[in-house]
């Protein structure tokens, strides 16, 4: 165990995201966690891009939606979100009262960083016209300055919900944005922003791959660029291309996203075969490094010195918490 002494000369260091204590390397982590979950009323939520051991480890392992629905229903004091920084936000603006904890505070998302609110402010200034649309995968300021939310299980829906004439700004994801144009006709004015994981995947390697494999399916997710996704077999949120690797008669896909999702997928379908989509080059980069910098000893850590916390100014949660409430009651209405 780790000696009151030692946590409090590393308690700066730990605010900041380094959760670097040396552990009992003989320690059960998954004992531990279970341990800490019921001394503490604690739930831990993980989004399908986490490592193995922290999906099996966690309450709820879902999307970007399903983690904010279950974020504002959970009756825990604590949540343990293992994910990304905006993620942990979400959970906080939902649950003010309860403290939220995040493994590593320098989990962050490229595709957040290209959207700062000063600018995104000021741009919204230009139109003043538009309603503003933005993808959950932003800041608490982005939020703020939105009229509602979306995510990629139902931002067709909520932009539907418009009137046609009406126009719209859809930020951070100018895929996603430009994909929802397409699917709704819509001509909505896109923000240039990206997630490097799902603009990484090279046409030329999944072709050849295909090729390789004639049976399998392209199935990929929308913040992929327009080339992916004009010859994917099918394009979903996370969610969606889950359950569709579960539902379609197919034995074989090419999956087009975050390799955390394979461990999913793989438990609900062990005779398929699931093959990640390649990068345009040879690193692992469609692995996103802020989700993978998570790790089940950060997850003990976190739990049991209940460190990082998210801290947010209360004028900026309400704010924000306005268009992720529209957008949670009006998925509500529609079934999701």
């Amino acid at each position: 165990m780790v000696s009151d002494e030692l946590f409090l000369a590393k308690k700066d260091l730990t605010q900041k995201g380094f959760l670097d204590i040396d552990l009992d390397p003989t320690l059960d982590l998954f004992q531990e966690i279970e341990r800490l979950k019921k001394e503490k009323n604690a739930v831990v939520l993980a989004h399908y891009y986490q490592e193995p051991d922290i999906q099996d480890v966690a309450d709820y392992i879902g999307d970007s939606l399903g983690l904010a629905q279950q974020a504002e229903k959970t009756t825990a004091d604590m949540i343990v979100f293992a994910g990304v920084h905006f993620m942990a936000e979400t959970a906080k603006i939902l649950n003010p009262s309860k403290k939220v904890v995040i493994p590593d505070l320098k989990a962050g998302c490229s595709l957040s960083d290209s959207c700062p609110p000063p600018l995104f402010k000021k741009f919204k200034e230009q139109h003043p016209d538009h309603v503003v649309v933005s993808y959950i995968n932003c800041s608490a300021g982005i939020k703020a300055l939105s009229d509602v939310i979306v995510t990629s299980s139902n931002a067709k829906i909520i932009v539907e919900s418009f009137p046609k004439e009406q126009p719209i700004i859809f930020a951070p994801d100018k895929n996603l944005g430009a994909y929802i144009n397409k699917v709704t006709g819509r001509n909505m004015l896109l923000w240039n922003g990206a997630c490097m994981v799902h603009e990484i995947f090279s046409l030329e390697k999944i072709t050849k791959l295909k090729i390789r494999h004639p049976n399998a399916k392209l199935i990929a997710h929308p913040e992929c660029e327009d080339p992916i996704l004009r010859i994917a077999d099918f394009i979903g949120s996370t969610t969606g291309l889950l359950k569709y690797s579960q539902t379609d008669s197919s034995s074989e896909y090419i999956v087009a996203t975050e390799t955390g999702i394979l461990h999913q997928m793989m438990k609900a379908n062990p005779y398929k075969t699931f093959i990640p989509a390649p990068p345009n080059n040879s690193c692992a980069c469609n692995d996103c490094p802020h989700m993978k910098r998570n790790t089940l000893e950060k997850i003990y850590l976190c739990m049991e010195y209940e460190l990082p916390d998210i801290i947010m100014d209360e004028e900026l949660r309400v704010a924000a918490k306005k268009p992720i409430d529209r957008m949670l009651d009006i998925s509500k209405k529609a079934g999701l």
